[in-house]
């Protein structure tokens, strides 16, 4: 397992979740919502966040289908991803499988009582929280970066 802080984002139409975690990779813990409809006053604060943490990457959620296919969701994804790595160069973006995240982070804010209207922002957050787990558990398995990496178009 490789050493050093992650930043996962959930890309969301009206807000992005973001979490991190410890430079050992073992917990990870909300961050904060950003507003998502002013895609470029999003990614300018995506990389404050980044500047600040200085994490050894940034993991960016793929919503797939069920079946692991790509819809319009994830080719917007893709192309969030791709602007941020280019804002946040030399610190690597990468997609991972998000499949389920934002579900089973709402299942678990209802279940601790968290109300859904206020919880909005919330469950955002949550997800990102569970798109770092998954990626952390991942590497800790397979010894190998997860996802696919995001090349920077300059």
């Amino acid at each position: 397992m490789r050493r050093g802080r992650r930043i996962a984002v959930d890309v969301g139409d009206a807000r992005i979740g973001v979490a991190s975690c410890d430079p050992d990779g073992i917990l990870a813990t909300p961050v904060e919502t950003v507003p998502g409809r002013d895609l470029p006053a999003a990614r300018r604060r995506l990389a404050a966040i980044v500047a600040e943490y200085e994490p050894i990457e940034v993991l960016v959620g793929l919503p797939r289908s069920l079946s692991g296919g790509e819809g319009p969701a994830a080719a917007k994804v893709r192309a969030f991803a791709r602007e941020l790595a280019r804002v946040v160069a030399p610190v690597p973006v990468r997609l991972v499988d998000e499949r389920m995240t934002t579900v089973t982070a709402a299942q678990g804010l209802r279940a601790s009582g968290v109300n859904s209207r206020k919880g909005r922002s919330v469950v955002d957050q949550a997800a990102a929280v569970i798109i770092l787990q998954n990626a952390l558990e991942t590497e800790r398995v397979s010894g190998e970066a997860p996802g696919e990496g995001v090349e920077v178009v300059i």
